[in-house]
């Protein structure tokens, strides 16, 4: 039952970080720019922040397969658990991604595919997969030193913590490749919008750049004690 539990949970946070922050971008579409790269950022970070410190104690608050995958790599959740969160945050997606196309007008999330993170002018595939391979080691080194770690902080800012990690990577992010370091953030929108270019990066960067910050953090600083 507390596995359930726990999958439910996964499912819920997923499901909001990808309704808030797909709908960001569509609302910025909407507005003409009126939320602006700024915007988008805080809208993730906050959601994502809100969640984890909601229902973080229930499931550890992954609310992504990258995340999960890296904990899995360093042998912090069994295979089971890990497997199932994976399907819970893929279903929350594809729900929040069905939710944004059910309410906000085609004409207005065409252009920005529903949020789909896609690739910006001048960004090859190479580059693009190493942006997300960075950017997601910083998300997931936050979980582990916040969250995973027993002398981390996650009481007091473990949700804070995290969440201002995807401010800042989205500020610088953004417009290289969506700034999704998070497979089912690409997955919900790109379901429904029918828009699959580039997809296997924002499978392979996250995933990369989460299980290295899991196994390093595991090895340097979690084994040396």
């Amino acid at each position: 039952m507390d596995l359930w539990k726990a999958a439910v949970a996964e499912l819920l946070g997923t499901f909001a970080l990808c309704f808030i922050g797909a709908g960001a971008v569509c609302t910025n579409q909407w507005t003409g720019g009126e939320l602006g790269l700024l915007g988008i950022a805080i809208a993730h970070g906050t959601v994502l922040a809100v969640m984890v410190s909601a229902l973080g104690h229930v499931s550890g608050g992954h609310f992504n397969p990258a995340v999960t995958i890296g904990v899995a790599a360093a042998r912090k959740i069994e295979g089971e658990r890990a497997c199932l969160y994976v399907i819970a945050q893929l279903a929350g997606a594809a729900i929040a991604g069905f939710f944004l196309g059910v309410i906000f007008p085609e004409h207005v999330w065409q252009p920005v595919h529903l949020g789909t993170p896609s690739l910006g002018v001048g960004i090859n595939a190479v580059q693009g997969t190493l942006v997300e391979i960075v950017l997601t080691f910083f998300l997931v080194l936050a979980v582990f030193g916040t969250a995973i770690d027993p002398k981390g902080t996650w009481n007091a800012i473990g949700g804070f913590g995290i969440g201002t990690v995807l401010i800042f990577d989205i500020l610088v992010g953004g417009p290289l490749t969506g700034a999704a370091m998070n497979p089912a953030r690409a997955f919900g929108p790109a379901l429904v919008a029918g828009v699959w270019d580039h997809h296997l990066i924002y499978w392979i960067g996250p995933v990369l750049g989460g299980t290295m910050a899991g196994l390093l953090y595991t090895l340097m600083f979690l084994k040396k004690r």
